[in-house]
């Protein structure tokens, strides 16, 4: 498996891709309702932030991908996702390293993302990383503001948290 840079050549792939994984999600309650994916938008700011990448099978056909952006001095990692049939392969950690190692080499601040609190893939996973759980109360209006969005599409307020990780 390879990890790189994605393309917009990607986009299609890398929605399916999520919306297959939000099946998972699903059945660990982290989500309800209609699948949803991000959009071309989503996907081209990742990618005009170079930070749009892709884990690949031997036929070169993404199987994952994490995306996320620079803002404020810090890695907002919008997006990790992995194919079901591609779960269970340290493939979403190795995303992680990816993009945590680029927002490194970019001497950011460090690098923080929104998650769903319980599902024992999402926090605990990004705990085992380094990242560190804020309550809402706690974050900066960055955070609360994508947290506010999540919750004006859908996601439980009581689930969803912010979480960092200082470089």
């Amino acid at each position: 498996m390879l990890i790189k840079q994605a393309s917009r050549d990607h986009f299609s792939a890398l929605r399916t891709i999520e919306l297959a994984s939000f099946e998972t999600l699903r059945d660990a309650h982290a989500v309800s309702g209609e699948p949803s994916a991000s959009s071309d938008e989503e996907l081209q700011k990742y990618l005009d932030h170079g930070l749009l990448y892709g884990v690949f099978d031997v036929k070169d056909v993404p199987v994952g991908y994490g995306g996320g952006y620079v803002t404020e001095g810090w890695l907002h990692i919008g997006e990790i996702d992995v194919h079901p049939s591609w779960q269970q392969k340290g493939l979403g950690r190795r995303l992680m390293e990816a993009l945590l190692n680029d927002g490194r080499s970019r001497k950011l601040g460090g690098a923080t993302l929104t998650t769903d609190r319980f599902a024992p893939f999402n926090a605990p996973f990004y705990a085992s990383l380094g990242f560190q759980l804020i309550e809402r109360d706690k974050c900066s209006p960055r955070l609360r503001s994508i947290l506010h969005s999540e919750e004006e599409k859908g996601a439980d307020p009581l689930r969803r948290v912010g979480m960092a990780l200082m470089f």
